[in-house]
């Protein structure tokens, strides 16, 4: 049963209402969801981030249909909530069909909660617009109108999984996948045990490029264990078995698959493996009936990784914008 304590407040148009939910952990919405929640947005992921604080979901109902059809998670503390706190990305996620005018109402609602509850300031990492360009506009459009500004604009690539791998290559990475595959380079998934040994690769070839990773090997596991058909490890292997490059993929929803941790050594450049590593990503998300391969941005604490982001439009990664928004 749900510790969590419930509330329901109608907007203006009595259509609709939002259904506040306050405890010690992220609870799942009472009326069914009008849409697939991406995986960091999912009470069960939710759980998962490290967190002191108030945690807050808030359910934008269809009261007549009986469906959910917008959620924001927040984790509040200190005068602000944060949605999210430690995931790539949290905000709001909205179902097809739902205006900016409605979300703005919403918004608005949830905004005068938070300042209730002593936290009058809200920070929104939202996903990729290649996600949801609608619901991305959509949501932008109710944001900017209501006073949040773009605190954070982010460069995402992806690559489109309709279309063939290699006719998108630039030339150079077309030489380098060439060279990997003379040279007996293959594409595998490995089982979750190597995840310990898979762990300490990706460690010290981040440490080569004097950069950290940012999840412990026991969160990683946790994640491995909880999520089996979300969590994947897959490698380059040379042609003596040897990791030649690793990556930790999460498939965040039926229609993504996003590259989390390719790593590779510097000491294979001049192979890049990783090219080989992503043609392989590609072909399994395909075959799963994917819709796109997510590469992530190309943000350092530092600002824009400049060769990062040249690599990924090598790849012919499309561009499109991931927003911070602050009020």
């Amino acid at each position: 049963m749900s510790s969590a304590l419930s509330s329901l407040r109608l907007l203006p148009d009595a259509r609709y209402a939002v259904r506040i939910l306050a405890g010690a952990r992220h609870e799942a919405p009472e009326l069914p969801l009008a849409f697939e929640s991406f995986l960091y947005l999912r009470p069960e992921h939710l759980r998962l981030q490290r967190f002191a604080g108030e945690r807050l979901t808030f359910y934008l109902e269809d009261q007549a249909a009986g469906r959910t059809v917008a959620q924001l998670p927040v984790f509040a503390r200190q005068g602000a909530a944060h949605s999210p706190w430690q995931a790539p990305f949290g905000a709001v996620q909205l179902a097809a069909g739902v205006g900016a005018p409605l979300v703005r109402a919403f918004l608005q609602l949830v905004e005068a909660e938070l300042a209730a509850r002593g936290f009058p300031r809200l920070h929104l990492r939202s996903y990729p617009f290649a996600y949801d360009p609608a619901g991305s506009a959509v949501l932008t459009q109710a944001l900017q109108q209501g006073g949040y500004r773009v605190a954070l604009a982010e460069l995402n690539h992806h690559l489109p999984l309709a279309a063939g791998f290699e006719a998108r290559l630039h030339p150079s990475e077309r030489r380098r996948l060439q060279k990997c595959r003379r040279h007996g380079l293959h594409f595998e998934q490995e089982p979750p045990y190597l995840l310990p040994r898979a762990y300490e690769f990706l460690a010290r070839c981040r440490q080569e490029k004097g950069q950290e990773l940012s999840l412990a090997l026991e969160r990683l596991q946790e994640l491995f264990r909880l999520f089996p058909r979300e969590y994947f490890l897959f490698s380059v292997r040379d042609a003596a078995g040897e990791w030649a490059a690793l990556t930790i993929a999460v498939q965040v929803s039926q229609q993504v698959l996003y590259n989390f941790y390719p790593a590779s050594p510097l000491a294979l450049n001049a192979f890049s493996p990783v090219v080989l590593l992503n043609e392989g990503l590609h072909a399994f998300g395909q075959a799963s009936g994917l819709g796109l391969l997510d590469l992530g941005t190309s943000t350092l604490p530092t600002g824009l990784n400049q060769s990062l982001l040249q690599f990924k439009r090598h790849l012919g990664g499309v561009p499109s914008l991931k927003l911070t928004f602050e009020k």
